[in-house]
Order: C-alpha cells, then sequence, then structure tokens
C-alpha cells in the first residue's frame, strides 16, 4: 500500500465525519465540504492502487526478464533448442 492509498483512505474518513456532522448538526457547507473530501479521497485511493498495478506489472516483467536471461525461465537458456 502506498501513500496516495493511505491519504486516500483518511480523506475519506474524514470526509465521512464531516458529512455526518454537517448534517446532524444542519451544516450545509461542512456536509458538503464533506463530501468532496470523500470524493478526493475515492480519487487519491484508485490513483494509489493504479500505481500499484503499474510497480507489480513492472516488478513481474522484471523477474520474467530476470529469468530468461540466467536461463531459468521457460524458453531460451543454455542448452534448450528454440
Amino acid at each position: 500500500m502506498n501513500k496516495d492509498r493511505v491519504k486516500g483512505t483518511m480523506d475519506e474518513v474524514a470526509g465521512t465525519v464531516k458529512q455526518k456532522t454537517g448534517q446532524l448538526t444542519g451544516n450545509s457547507p461542512l456536509q458538503i465540504k464533506g463530501i468532496f473530501q470523500q470524493v478526493k479521497g475515492k480519487f487519491e485511493n484508485a490513483w494509489g492502487k493504479t500505481k500499484d498495478a503499474v510497480n507489480d506489472a513492472n516488478n513481474e516483467a522484471r523477474t520474467q526478464n530476470d529469468e530468461s536471461a540466467h536461463g531459468t525461465g521457460v524458453s531460451g537458456g543454455p542448452g534448450r533448442k528454440q
């Protein structure tokens, strides 16, 4: 989990608290701020998930490349005919 996902989760929680507080006290501006903060948190969380997925894909590609280069992969490698 990266910092974007942590920050996104924190913004979602804080936004929910603001929205509920605004709703209970009749404070519409606070309620709206809370909703916007929740949305911001959802975007940050989604961005963090995207970054994690790209990182995972890069790591997987790097691992496969290393295996191929050292002859431990499925194809190629010393002593194998292609």
